[in-house]
Parts: structure tokens; sequence; C-alpha cells
């Protein structure tokens, strides 16, 4: 069983990761496209990190936390291979978004990123849903 403070941090970055998607949608919703497209990225960004706790993982830097989140979850197949892509894509536009003068993300894009990042923190949620009950059988 994951000892109580790890289980803490997992909750914890779970609900920042449900506060940023909460936020991408409100800005949608307000056509703030840029601010929702970091607000996506950043629920996928909490998600990993709260599935990297678990392994003990902490990195500091956004590259660093892919690459190990790719590497533990996603090659060896605990997490599906789209959600690599949908990784790499949010981290992408949220760079653009952010630090490109001239882009400009349309609509669809940004409601792509929101349902990419729900997508992504509910398989998140069930693998460890599946954990904490597995860990339990134990």
């Amino acid at each position: 069983m994951l000892e109580e403070t790890l289980l803490t941090t997992v909750k914890l970055r779970f609900d920042k990761a449900r506060e940023c998607l909460k936020d991408a949608d409100m800005n949608i919703q307000n056509d703030a496209y840029a601010t929702a497209a970091n607000r996506s990225y950043y629920c996928i960004f909490h998600t990993m990190r709260a599935i990297l706790v678990t392994i003990g993982f902490t990195a500091k830097t956004h590259a660093g936390n892919i690459s190990e989140f790719r590497r533990v979850f996603i090659k060896t197949g605990l997490f599906a291979t789209q959600f690599s892509d949908i990784i790499g894509r949010a981290f992408e536009v949220r760079n653009d978004s952010d630090y490109d003068d001239f882009y400009v993300i349309s609509k669809e894009e940004v409601l792509q990123q929101a349902e990419n990042a729900r997508e992504f923190l509910e398989a998140a949620e069930e693998y460890i849903k599946v954990q904490l009950s597995s860990d339990s059988t134990e």
C-alpha cells in the first residue's frame, strides 16, 4: 500500500490537475484560448507528477518529467502510446502560446487540448484506482 504521505501528495497533484482543467474550460468560454492551452498543459503536467511520485521520481524540469513518464509508463505499456503524443503536443502548444508572440491558437485546437487533458487525467485517475485496489489485495 502506498504510504499516507505519498497518497496525500498524489491527491494534491490530482487536485491541481483538476483545477487547471476547470480553469482551461473557463478560459475557453471566455475566448482566452492561449491561457486555456496553458491550463490544459498544466493539467497534464500535474497529472504526470501525480503518477511519477508513486515511483519516487521528482524532476526539476518539464522535460525531465515528460521523459521519465514516457520511459516508465508509456514505453512499458502501462499507459497507451497515444498519451505520448498528447503530452508532446500539449507541451509544444503551451510553449508556442506562452512564448511565441505571433502564435495564435484556434478554438478547435484549444478544445482538442482541453479534451486531451481530460482524457489523460481520467486515465491516470483510473490507473491510480487500480494500483490502490491491487495494493490492498496483496
